[in-house]
């Protein structure tokens, strides 16, 4: 009898070694003494993503991570995508990660007004992005912040990027103020990305637009400077200032040798220049010029404007600039 008692004991003590191993197998510090980052394909299995993990060297054991997941995972599917594994994340927690699908967030930034050339670049330089892609229309990207995954084309970004513009015009034309100066949601975007360029500051978009609106009506050019840049940098800094042949220049975009708008859209433009444009500002304000603070200050009529421009003159001389 005490020979049995004694087994009993052993076996017990086995037991109780054994569980504090796999709990600690499970539940313990993970072999990566750095963060990794793993794929889990679309469609994978489970013995898949383990095999992923395991050769990453976030798990000990891709046939462990399944048994402790069978035993104590609570049966939940894995999801596909990036996974950043922190340093030494136990198993059950890479479990948990793969479970809620927790992914790795990526992103292609694009700022309001960005030209689709520089959309271009930044799509060339997103680490994970495969495939190439010609540099998207002008004006036909919604500027805004684009996750993806790595092993997504660059192609599927941008067509994300132009279902958000398509998605987002046809909205905001829907909603627009009667009677404005465009006719098309494609004159718009045009208008709307003079606007970006021509103001940063938000609370002058909507007299911005006004202005240029007035100025359509009228048959005024616009004498938008951004419009002379356009055509020659594709909206790439210039990094010099305009030349007095440039303002002359006939290209289909110089609003400054041609009334009306331009042939086309001289950069993406952001949402609140497009409602800018579709709800202009009630004003009959035909010019502007900068007011020195990063702004601006409008005019209804030559004589104000002209006064207008000699103050901002006295500015610059101030400064240095003339």
């Amino acid at each position: 009898m005490r020979k049995v008692g004694c087994f009993g004991l052993l076996l017990g003590l086995i037991g109780i070694a054994l569980f504090a191993w796999v709990a600690h197998d499970w539940a313990g510090r993970g072999p990566a003494d750095k963060p990794l980052a793993v794929v889990v394909p679309e469609g994978a299995s489970l013995a898949r993503a383990a095999t992923e993990l395991q050769k990453a060297g976030a798990i000990r054991s891709a046939g462990r991570f399944r048994l402790y997941a069978r035993l104590f995972g609570d049966g939940g599917a894995i999801k596909a995508g990036e996974y950043a594994i922190p340093e030494h994340a136990s198993a059950s927690d890479v479990l948990t990660l793969l479970r809620e699908g927790k992914v790795r967030q990526r992103l292609v930034p694009v700022p309001e007004g960005y030209p689709s050339v520089l959309v271009h670049d930044a799509l060339m330089r997103a680490d994970g992005l495969t495939g190439d892609v010609p540099v998207p229309a002008e004006g036909s990207i919604l500027p805004d912040s684009y996750a993806y995954q790595k092993g997504d084309t660059r192609a599927s970004v941008v067509a994300r990027m132009q279902k958000a513009m398509k998605d987002y015009l046809a909205k905001a034309w829907a909603a627009r103020q009667p009677g404005i100066a465009v006719g098309t949601p494609e004159e718009a975007v045009i208008l709307a990305s003079i606007v970006e360029k021509e103001t940063g500051k938000p609370s002058e978009r909507r007299t911005v637009a006004a202005v240029y609106g007035n100025r359509l009506r009228l048959g005024m050019p616009l004498q938008a400077d951004p419009t002379v840049i356009y055509p020659i940098t594709r909206g790439r800094p210039l990094g010099r200032r305009i030349l007095r042949s440039e303002l002359h220049a006939k290209n289909g975009y110089n609003t400054y040798a041609s009334p009306g708008l331009p042939v086309g859209p001289i950069a993406n433009p952001g949402r609140a220049s497009i409602d800018a444009v579709l709800n202009p500002a009630d004003s009959k304000a035909l010019y502007f010029v900068a007011d020195g603070s990063g702004g601006h200050v409008f005019a209804d009529t030559l004589a104000e404007h002209n006064a207008n421009v000699q103050k901002w003159y006295a500015i610059r001389r101030q400064r240095g600039e003339m």
